[in-house]
């Protein structure tokens, strides 16, 4: 396997050199360099390319992924001393992280988070797992070049199983130039449908081919655990359902009726699928496509647990304040639908929002609902999605009780 750190003897080792601003971002353990931030590179990069960052008195300062395509121009790997970038360097961290998942599920969970991109020391690149499928999504073409070293890796700590790649929207044509596209098959037979795996005992289906995100919701693991223990005798709405996660949880917690509420009829399908892959769930379950925005305010029905799981509000900083305003909404139409003692589940993914902003809203629209109330807890991210920067925070969810 090559020593990525090298280059080509006809060609000098990619050097930049940043804005001071940016030295001191990167010396804080900031992961991202900016295009903008780069006052000066000595030729240039391509994409995947190792980028060697000099500080202005000409002293290493960072290498990282090089990626002349992107805003994100280097993505880093590594800041303080000089390193070498190569199969065993990989390797320890690719075990470092699956270390840090080693405690954390049980035979029953075979669904989870295997590398959370820069958290993990793999920036840029996720890798999922479904059974005895790893979804790898890459936000950039950066890791193209290094595609049969992740391979081998995985490989070697997960012997036989399938990989799919899975792309992000903006890199798909740089993709195709690459000879590589969304949904492909890079290890293993092609999945014939969906993948069927286990959370904490559930039996789920994950489309890692052309399913949001990797296939599955994986990060919303731990708050539909807490919805299991608050759903005995409760009726139950799941708002925003997708594939039903919430909902077959709380049916196995003893739910008397669950309601799984989406837009998309493929999404219900799914759920529906879901229920049926654990034919021990008894409660009731029926499924209503709608708008949830003009479902919530319309309806006359009354619940005891109303889970609120939108997806992203605010996909830029544009839209942020006109997402907080949604939020509120959202919980105010929700709450209004609460029995007394009923609990409301409000969660974001929007990363544009921040926790504070997005806690206020929904607590603002239990102050203005003028009915007591009590907080049970919020929450953050997952132990497997854990975010070591601010840009890579976005999940975030609050309990509420009426009295």
């Amino acid at each position: 396997m090559p020593d990525l750190a090298t280059t080509s003897p006809a060609r000098p080792r990619l050097r930049l050199r940043v804005t001071a601003a940016a030295e001191a971002q990167l010396r804080g353990g900031h992961p991202w360099l900016y295009a903008s931030s780069v006052r000066e590179q000595n030729r240039e990069g391509e994409a995947g390319e190792l980028a060697v960052v000099y500080d202005r008195r000409d002293r290493f300062l960072a290498l990282g992924l090089y990626d002349p395509h992107s805003p994100l121009r280097v993505r880093v790997l590594h800041v303080g001393f000089p390193v070498i970038v190569d199969e065993t360097w990989w390797a320890a961290r690719l075990d470092a992280a699956l270390l840090r998942r080693a405690a954390l599920f049980a035979p029953e969970t075979d669904g989870y988070r295997v590398l959370n991109g820069e958290s993990d020391g793999f920036p840029g690149a996720v890798v999922d797992r479904y059974a005895d499928t790893l979804v790898l999504k890459l936000y950039t073409a950066a890791w193209f070049p290094h595609l049969p070293l992740l391979l081998e890796l995985l490989a070697e700590r997960f012997p036989g199983f399938r990989v799919v790649l899975r792309l992000s929207r903006n890199i798909v044509a740089l993709a195709e130039e690459a000879g590589l596209r969304d949904g492909q098959t890079l290890a293993g037979d092609e999945p014939d449908g969906p993948v069927i795996f286990r959370e904490s005992g559930l039996r789920f289906e994950a489309d890692v081919v052309r399913g949001q995100k990797t296939g599955f919701f994986l990060d919303q693991r731990e708050n539909r655990r807490r919805v299991e223990a608050l759903a005995k005798g409760r009726r139950v709405l799941n708002a925003f359902s997708f594939s039903g996660g919430f909902s077959l949880y709380a049916a196995r917690g003893g739910a008397r009726e669950v309601v799984s509420l989406d837009i998309s009829p493929h999404a219900l399908a799914s759920a529906e699928r879901n229920f049926a892959l654990n034919p021990g769930l008894t409660a009731r379950h029926e499924t209503v496509q709608a708008d949830v925005f003009e479902w919530l305010a319309e309806t006359k029905r009354e619940f005891d647990l109303i889970i609120l799981d939108p997806p992203s509000l605010a996909r830029r900083e544009a839209e942020r304040v006109g997402a907080i305003r949604a939020y509120g909404k959202l919980a105010a139409d929700g709450l209004r639908r609460l029995a007394p003692g009923g609990v409301l589940v409000s969660a974001s993914c929007s990363a544009h929002v921040s926790a504070d902003e997005f806690f206020e809203a929904v607590r603002g629209a239990a102050r203005r609902s003028g009915r007591k109330w009590r907080e049970l807890r919020t929450s953050r991210h997952a132990p497997d999605h854990h975010a070591s920067f601010p840009e890579a925070e976005y999940l975030k969810a609050i309990s509420l009780q009426l009295d």
